[in-house]
């Protein structure tokens, strides 16, 4: 199963990285945390370490640590905005639950 972008979330990425002018796509991870258990960690990846996994959607690469990979394996990740706040939001099969907020999730 691959993790894949919603358009919205492909162009707000491409757009973040012309202006950063480096980069080679979205690192997406999980950490132990949050009222749920899990939260999401999202950031630019600078490169592809060793054991990465790299997803490709809409020309925008995904990458996810091996600690992650079986956490995140199919989901969706999106970008809404709802009157000023933005935020990427993640549709994940393997997520039994989330916090309200949207931040955290459990399995």
């Amino acid at each position: 199963m691959a993790v894949t972008l919603t358009p919205a979330a492909a162009d707000r990425v491409k757009s973040f990285l012309s202006a950063r002018g480096h980069g080679v796509g979205l690192r997406l991870g999980i950490k132990r945390t949050g009222c749920s258990g899990y939260a999401y960690v999202v950031n630019y990846a600078e490169d592809v370490g060793t054991g990465d996994t790299v997803y490709e959607d809409q020309g925008v690469k995904v990458v996810v640590d091996a600690d992650s990979l079986a956490l995140v394996e199919g989901t969706e990740v999106d970008f809404v905005r709802h009157g000023l706040n933005e935020a990427f939001r993640f549709k994940n099969p393997r997520a039994r639950s989330e916090c309200g907020c949207g931040e955290s999730f459990s399995l």
